[in-house]
């Protein structure tokens, strides 16, 4: 998983986030992530994204 971990955020740690300081909930690469996983998973939108990440919250949890 560290290793899994290290890849991921090489990948998207120089993305900019534009979003507004006080409103951020999650960490843009996480938000990434999660959007690419549900998508190969299938997902047509975005409550088909929400929904994956809450039906794999636990799984997700170990290396976001």
């Amino acid at each position: 998983m560290q290793h899994l971990r290290a890849c991921l955020s090489t990948y998207f740690d120089d993305i900019p986030d534009p979003r507004v300081e006080r409103t951020k909930q999650h960490l843009l690469k996480d938000i990434l992530v999660i959007t690419i996983l549900a998508t190969i998973a299938g997902a047509q939108g975005w409550e088909d994204i929400e929904n994956y990440g809450l039906s794999k919250q636990q799984w997700l949890e170990e290396f976001l």
